[in-house]
């Protein structure tokens, strides 16, 4: 039995993993989110729990006895939100980490799309880069995933760049990043201090198609 908390449950590729884990006994769900309005329909493997990222004491309370964090999370105080994770799964031993950031948090985004993905969100990158940072230098057993611009397109089609690779594509789908979140949660030995961008093949452009 793997004991799984995934933070932010409520977010939209978070629906798409607790969807393709939903009913495996062999995972316990623990589903962390500001409003358990949200979550209107909940697996027989999950538990729903209402609370603040940025509340200790709320953290701290579910993250007791949990195997692997996975953390669905965006805002500016990220940075934030990612030391308060780290100080939580440090306290209480925990050591697997599955953390999404975003494409561009080391202006590694090349040619013209590059220059249009730092006009339009370079300033908000500013945080994510932050958490990177921290996250890195947790000492955790951390994978980070840094996603193209998402779409809900229901398809799985992906490939993935590493740390210092220059980053591909557009695009992604967010059934595609929950596949992949969904295989490193089964197999946690997998990617561990990887630091992965995802985009779907043949997606190379000036910016995102719908843009």
């Amino acid at each position: 039995m793997t004991n799984l908390l995934i933070l932010g449950a409520g977010g939209q590729i978070a629906r798409h993993v607790i969807a393709a884990l939903a009913g495996d006994n062999r995972i316990a769900m623990t589903l962390f989110l500001r409003d358990a309005r949200r979550m209107s329909k909940t697996p027989s493997n999950a538990n729903v729990i209402q609370g603040n990222v940025l509340d200790r004491a709320d953290l701290d309370a579910v993250m007791a006895g949990q195997d692997s964090v996975y953390a669905n999370l965006t805002g500016e105080d990220l940075d934030d939100q990612a030391l308060n994770i780290a100080a939580s799964m440090q306290a209480v031993g925990v050591k697997r980490l599955i953390f999404v950031l975003s494409l561009g948090i080391y202006d590694e985004v090349p040619g013209k799309f590059g220059e249009w993905n730092r006009r339009t969100i370079g300033e908000d990158l500013k945080p994510f880069r932050r958490a990177a940072d921290i996250i890195e230098a947790s000492g955790l057993d951390y994978t980070m995933i840094r996603p193209a611009w998402l779409t809900d397109t229901d398809e799985i089609d992906y490939e993935t760049t590493v740390k210092g690779e220059p980053f591909k594509g557009t695009v992604v789908s967010r059934k595609s990043v929950g596949d992949l979140i969904e295989r490193i949660v089964r197999s946690p030995d997998t990617q561990v201090h990887a630091n992965i961008g995802v985009n779907k093949p043949g997606t190379d452009g000036d910016k995102p198609y719908f843009m």
